[in-house]
């Protein structure tokens, strides 16, 4: 009988290995996802120096630690009167949230590697991209029955749809994100602004009797749906015709017919991926405890693993790639790579001129990649 028992209980408990295996996955102790103590000092150390950077230029902000390794409980000043209602609820939002600081460098590592345009390259690449995909960047794109006429799809994107990426990470150095806060008219940041290679600014924001305050230079537009159902009005933002206006929703017929009638003569595309927003200024602050570029990439790494992100660890950039596709053939919109400053050069070098990709809800956050 007991023996019967014992069996009973090593089979129970193989079982619920079993199970368990199934649900979390196997960890290799050295396998890709594996830990470091380097790895681990990396993080505590990363962890450190942003809670004392935004303790020290946070505003009031303060900056403690979790028992996560990752997570940082942010708060605000204790006499804040919280304004912001939950979207859901009603409810007035708490003066504390919290803070993954290894989501964060991660994705910003990955993002400031892919192409945030959308192209045609990304959907005919993507398995069953128009049909699954397409059909959503493309207002009351639902009545299109998911892009079976891929000509009609194909129509109706084309005014904003490049063959390849216009752009390549590095492709410019210094880069200001301009906001439209009223706050701004309290400054005079207008010379610094136009000193940058580039300058994003938001929606509507107008540029026009305002230099001063906020310059005169626009590289990029980042637009919301709002703003980009005004597409005209946009557009006369910025008289020289350069301004690249980059949609953030979906392409609208209201906004075909103005390029085409008006006509608008700015760049228009549709944006893919993440966006990052502009934060505040004071020109009397000198910001402490920022980290060095070699902790960061440490952490960074470090992150990666721990969020079991694809390609994790590896040395080889397109390790992170979750699906690869032949780069087609044709004439590129992307300018004279000889055009290109060293640092761009050299990163496409890295990457061995493959476009990188975001792709959206991936369980890896894996990229589409397509490769020479």
């Amino acid at each position: 009988m007991r023996l019967l028992r014992l069996v009973f209980l090593v089979a129970l408990a193989s079982g619920l290995a079993a199970i368990f295996i199934n649900i979390v996955g196997f960890s290799d102790p050295e396998g890709p996802n594996h830990l470091s103590s380097e790895d681990l000092e990396a993080l505590g150390s990363l962890r450190g120096y942003f809670k004392k950077c935004v303790n020290a230029n946070g505003l009031g902000l303060q900056a403690s630690s979790r028992k996560d390794p990752c997570e940082i409980s942010m708060k605000f000043p204790g006499d804040t009167t919280p304004k912001w209602k939950d979207p859901k609820t009603g409810e007035l939002e708490g003066l504390s949230f919290d803070f993954d600081l290894c989501e964060a460098v991660a994705t910003w590592e990955q993002v400031r590697n892919s192409t945030t345009v959308l192209t045609r390259e990304f959907i005919d690449a993507l398995p069953n991209g128009w049909e699954e995909y397409a059909w959503q960047r493309i207002n009351k794109g639902v009545l299109l029955n998911r892009c079976k006429n891929k000509t009609l799809c194909m129509e109706k994107l084309a005014l904003v749809l490049p063959d390849g990426p216009p752009y390549v990470p590095r492709q410019f150095g210094r880069c200001a994100v301009i906001g439209n806060s009223g706050d701004l008219l309290k400054t005079k940041f207008g010379k610094e602004i136009d000193s940058y290679d580039a300058v994003l600014r938001e929606n509507g924001a107008p540029i026009q009797n305002f230099s001063e305050n906020v310059g005169t230079k626009s590289t990029f537009r980042l637009l919301n749906r709002g703003s980009a159902k005004a597409l005209d009005k946009v557009a006369e933002l910025y008289d020289e015709g350069k301004e690249v206006l980059i949609v953030k929703t979906t392409i609208h017929d209201i906004m075909n017919k103005m390029i085409q009638e008006i006509p608008i003569l700015n760049p228009v595309y549709l944006m893919l991926g993440s966006s990052f927003g502009s934060a505040a200024k004071d020109p009397n602050r000198v910001v402490k405890w920022v980290p060095s570029h070699s902790l960061v990439s440490a952490a960074r790494i470090a992150s990666e693993k721990l969020l079991r992100r694809v390609g994790a660890g590896s040395s080889d950039p397109l390790a992170a790639c979750s699906i690869t596709a032949k780069k087609p053939k044709g004439k590129s919109s992307l300018a004279s790579v000889s055009s290109l400053r060293k640092a761009a050069v050299e990163h496409q070098n890295y990457v061995r001129d493959a476009t990188m990709y975001p792709l959206e809800h991936n369980p890896g956050h894996g990229l589409l990649c397509t490769a020479p």
